[in-house]
């Protein structure tokens, strides 16, 4: 396993923007997990290790891209129809026979089309005549529904770099280049805890003042929908010896240390002073709502990431944050969501130099037009404001006010899984 040094955190103690963390993120963090090869079947998710090259070209050979029949352009008359006798027939999977100027090939699609042959017409514009011979109609220009040899992908091209987290679409390519192994990155270890004499599991009794732990079974979700694999380390409580000790025995078996809660400064907030003696400790103060407190550091050089104890702040620095982090150690070319502009249908002001996220539901009117509605309650700790909106309008920096149909950022809460 791969270790940080101590210091790939070090900034200073000030308010930082959120794009200057991400950048101190890409520029610090390296990968920290080994490559595996995995079967084919067994790759969606993954990462790639290393780049794949194609051995064969997609098409592997000329083929008709519609059921019909295969002619030489030149054979086709400048107008009016054409009359040509059909000589064969060439079914996908099979070895197109010998035909030559002057005929007609039936022919389906996906079948390689026979040498010489370069245009197909569409068989519903064909009429075959008494004799079996095919009336083809004037127009087509030449070339038309053939797939060429290469046209997808060229032998010896790079189908796909390595770094790229593989989804459905890229199994279909390696398994149409005849891939049965690929050569991807060891899963990134996770522990995840969360702290706080306040919280329980789920299922067991609440004593006075408690409430159940909603983050571990929501980050462990994003965790595992990222690639991680997450090992449940349970809840740790408010005494920093406990912590110190849960950190230092995670980080030898483990590739990264997620924790929620106990990192702002009350005097009940272990975390940071837990992992200032286990390890190194920058605690951020970063430039957003909600979730201004983050904590970054590394233990026995495992990498370790703070967030705050609400859910809300909790899922967005982990959107905006933890994500890059997890993707920076796992080896992941991670480019962040795009945010699609909506009209908001809200008034907001807000300070500047600060981003925030506003939990918003698209509402479509009677003539069709989407625009955004923020949540009625927007406190921290209100889960219902994820689950009864659609996603997340960014209010960037720079941006004090915002007035009904002004245009805002939009991040449909898909994207940030």
């Amino acid at each position: 396993m791969a270790q940080l040094t101590n210091d790939c955190f070090a900034t200073g103690d000030r308010l930082m923007p959120i794009d200057e963390a991400l950048a101190l993120i890409a520029e610090r963090v390296t990968c920290v997990v080994e490559p595996e090869t995995v079967p084919l079947a067994e790759a969606d998710g993954r990462v790639l290790a290393q780049g794949t090259v194609a051995g064969v070209s997609l098409p592997p050979f000329d083929n008709s891209a519609v059921d019909g029949y295969a002619v030489r352009a030149a054979d086709l008359a400048g107008q009016g129809d054409t009359v040509l006798p059909v000589v064969g027939r060439v079914a996908a999977g099979q070895h197109p026979g010998a035909a030559g100027p002057g005929q007609a090939v039936r022919i389906f699609t996906g079948a390689p089309m026979p040498p010489g042959f370069d245009t197909v017409f569409m068989q519903e514009d064909v009429v075959l005549d008494e004799s079996g011979r095919a009336r083809l109609p004037a127009g087509l220009a030449a070339g038309a529904n053939r797939r060429l040899a290469g046209e997808d992908l060229a032998a010896g091209t790079v189908a796909l770099e390595p770094g790229r987290r593989l989804g459905p679409a890229d199994l279909a390519l390696l398994g149409g280049l005849g891939t049965p192994e690929v050569r991807v990155r060891q899963k990134l270890r996770v522990a995840l805890l969360s702290t706080g004499d306040e919280v329980a599991r789920p299922g067991a009794s609440l004593r006075p003042g408690q409430l159940y732990d909603a983050n571990r079974p929501m980050l462990a979700a994003l965790l595992r929908r990222a690639g991680c694999l997450v090992s449940d380390l349970g809840i740790v409580p408010d005494r920093r010896d406990a912590m110190r000790e849960a950190l230092s025995r995670a980080a030898g078996a483990h590739d990264l240390i997620l924790t929620s809660g106990g990192v702002s400064t009350g005097e009940e907030d272990h975390v940071r002073a837990a992992v200032d003696q286990a390890g190194a400790l920058t605690f951020w103060r970063i430039g957003i709502k909600p979730g201004r407190p983050v904590a970054m550091g590394v233990v026995g050089g495992t990498a370790f990431m703070g967030l705050p104890g609400n859910p809300v702040a909790a899922f967005v620095t982990f959107a905006f944050l933890g994500r890059a982090l997890v993707a920076r150690l796992s080896g992941e070319r991670f480019t962040p969501p795009t945010p699609l502009a909506v009209p908001a249908a809200f008034p907001y002001r807000k300070k500047q130099g600060r981003r925030e996220y506003v939990r918003v539901r698209l509402v479509r009117d009677d003539e069709g037009r989407l625009s955004a509605h923020r949540h009625p309650r927007e406190g921290a700790g209100v889960i219902t404001s994820l689950t009864e909106t659609d996603g997340l309008a960014e209010i960037r920096e720079d941006v004090t006010r915002i007035a009904p149909s002004d245009g805002i950022g939009f991040y449909p809460y898909a994207a940030l899984y």
